[in-house]
């Protein structure tokens, strides 16, 4: 009877001795749990492209639509007064699926056209007349600062795949589509169309850009007007990586030529998303910038 409830008595202290050595065990931060995650793939429990993904979701929080927007200078814009031969003639070459539509100035969007919406006037042959105010859908409109683990919630909750990114003033500074955003949990997301897209380099603020670490290193020197050497490395984020020496984290800073550095988006495997920086503020506008506002 006695060892009987000595050994009832005992067994919640050998519980409790477990459960403190479990939570001894928990991750305390994001660094922690990026750890554990890491050791986890190299004892197999997790493949390389879910090891990815994860650092994906827990780093997509920290970015906001500013920092992955496609610029407006960039953007396939239908104008609400072109006729049916010119738009068709812009969704044919570009290959989207939606399109913004402007008013009488680039910065004033109107509505959204969808690519399918055109197809009826593509077979009917004028049998109907065309007015693109009968088939604009309604623009959703988020601010540059918006987190983009919000707007994914956002897209998911009301179905939109686009949204256009507007200023302060209201004016549309570029948009973001549910594509972007999922690129920054999965990778990129290449298609057939993806060599039409320009320049991975983006004007975000008077000095400071987004670039995509894949831009080769040519388009980054003729985007800035620099002179970076491509013989032994093909992209601007394999220049970054050899300088820093290591595979970097999400905020790390290194600094090359005239250029300040930072990770914005990485993980196990690769850079995504770089912020390039002047170190010393300029007010002169980078050659392919200038080349952008001329279009």
């Amino acid at each position: 009877m006695t060892t009987e409830r000595s050994s009832r008595g005992s067994h919640p202290h050998r519980w409790l001795k477990r459960m403190a050595q479990r939570w001894k065990c928990e991750p305390q931060n994001r660094e922690q749990l990026i750890e554990q995650l890491k050791d986890a793939r190299q004892r197999e429990i997790l493949d390389a492209d879910a090891l990815s993904m994860m650092e994906g979701v827990l780093q997509v929080a920290d970015l906001r639509v500013r920092d992955i927007m496609i610029p407006r200078a960039e953007m396939v814009v239908l104008r609400r007064d072109d006729p049916l031969e010119k738009i068709l003639q812009i969704a044919v070459k570009s290959a989207h699926s939606r399109f913004p539509v402007s008013g009488d100035d680039k910065g004033e969007v109107v509505g959204i056209l969808l690519a399918k919406d055109l197809l009826t006037f593509c077979v009917e042959n004028g049998r109907r007349a065309f007015n693109i105010r009968d088939l604009l859908r309604s623009a959703v409109f988020v601010p540059d600062s918006k987190r983009l683990n919000v707007l994914l919630k956002e897209f998911r909750a009301s179905r939109n795949h686009m949204a256009i990114v507007v200023d302060e003033y209201g004016s549309a500074a570029g948009l973001v589509t549910i594509e972007d955003v999922l690129e920054q949990i999965v990778g990129e997301i290449d298609d057939e169309h993806d060599y039409d897209e320009g320049s991975g380099v983006f004007r975000r603020d008077k000095n400071e850009f987004s670039a995509k670490a894949r831009t080769t290193i040519e388009d980054f020197n003729e985007y800035f007007g620099s002179d970076f050497a491509s013989d032994e490395f093909d992209t601007i984020g394999g220049l970054v990586v050899n300088a820093l020496g290591h595979l970097p984290k999400r905020g790390e800073v290194v600094e090359l030529g005239q250029f300040r550095f930072t990770v914005m988006r990485a993980d196990s495997r690769r850079v995504y998303l770089l912020n390039v920086a002047y170190c010393e503020p300029s007010d002169e506008l980078p050659p392919g910038e200038l080349m952008r506002t001329k279009l």
